[in-house]
């Protein structure tokens, strides 16, 4: 277990008077999973992870909804969203999709790509 600061501002308020406000936080965190469920327990993780998911993704609708794109557009644009996996405007991050993609595939996989990534760095 680390502990981690969490800061956090509000910003001045011209037409109501208020200054800019700022406060910060020291929790308790972990960047392991297996940790963070004896922490926290594994419904709080996954309850919280979709959540925060799910605002992610209304932003990337919003961001599809704003440049004309329809429905079914949308749909196309996110039908192989993961969880995770850093976009950046309505495009994915290669790097990151690449790591994601490591991460959850078989070791026969791991190794296949690892071979792959050999092959490239050789020319």
């Amino acid at each position: 277990m680390i502990q981690k600061e969490i800061a956090a501002k509000v910003p001045a308020n011209k037409e109501k008077g208020t200054e800019e406000m700022t406060a910060a936080i020291v929790v308790n965190y972990t960047d392991d999973l297996l940790e963070a469920e004896e922490m926290f327990g594994g419904e709080a993780i996954l309850t919280n992870a979709f959540r925060n998911w799910a605002v992610t993704l209304q932003s990337g609708i919003r961001t599809a909804l704003k440049a004309g794109l329809s429905g079914e557009q949308i749909q196309t644009k996110f039908a192989d969203a993961k969880m995770g996996v850093a976009a950046i405007g309505m495009k994915v991050d290669a790097e990151q999709a690449f790591i994601a993609k490591f991460k959850t595939a078989t070791p026969e996989k791991q190794a296949e790509m690892l071979q792959m990534l050999k092959v490239a760095a050789q020319g």
